[in-house]
């Protein structure tokens, strides 16, 4: 079955590594004939959540930014794609953000039902991953029916660019292709 996939990569770096391993998943999803959509956090103008909570009333956000023309995106994938670098254990803010800024799509009709995360962190440790795991799983709860369907731990990544030539990288195009 042809798959609707978004991609959003939260790096604030160009090439940084969870970049690569989200190029590399949009390859192998493309190859194997799904649609996908990429968007790189860096490249909008985004603007915090403020907690006015009208979006649950109106379904719209009152801010007016670049995320207002992604929430139709978003909410009709059939996959989501969060692709991370983890700072201090945790997803990085750009990601937190638009996470935070998807209010409007809380209990609503949404297509999507399986969630990845391609994280990297220059961290050796597995568990490095922990927390970045724990903050993507806290929105997938949020969501009724929306399962977390896989996790690349892309550790030791220390320099930039450093993925591209890992095995997280095939890694990250197999899983892509097997969605």
């Amino acid at each position: 079955m042809k798959k609707k996939v978004f991609i959003v990569s939260s790096t604030p770096r160009k090439n940084g590594n969870s970049d690569i391993l989200a190029d590399e998943f949009a390859r192998g999803a493309r190859d194997a004939g799904h649609t996908v959509t990429k968007v790189n956090i860096r490249d909008l103008s985004l603007k915090f959540c403020i907690g006015c909570m009208s979006c649950h009333r109106s379904g719209k956000c009152v801010l007016n930014d670049e995320m207002n023309g992604l929430y139709e995106k978003v909410r009709s994938a059939d996959t989501l794609v969060f692709a991370t670098p983890v700072y201090y254990y945790a997803v990085c803010v750009q990601l937190k953000t638009f996470l935070d800024r998807l209010n409007p799509l809380y209990g609503r009709d949404n297509e999507f039902k399986e969630v990845y995360l391609l994280a990297t962190a220059a961290d050796g440790a597995q568990s490095a991953m922990d927390g970045a795991v724990k903050d993507i799983q806290g929105w997938i709860d949020c969501f009724d029916g929306v399962k977390l369907k896989g996790v690349l731990r892309g550790v030791g990544l220390t320099d930039a660019g450093e993925a591209e030539s890992s095995a997280y990288a095939a890694t990250a195009y197999e899983t892509g292709r097997n969605i």
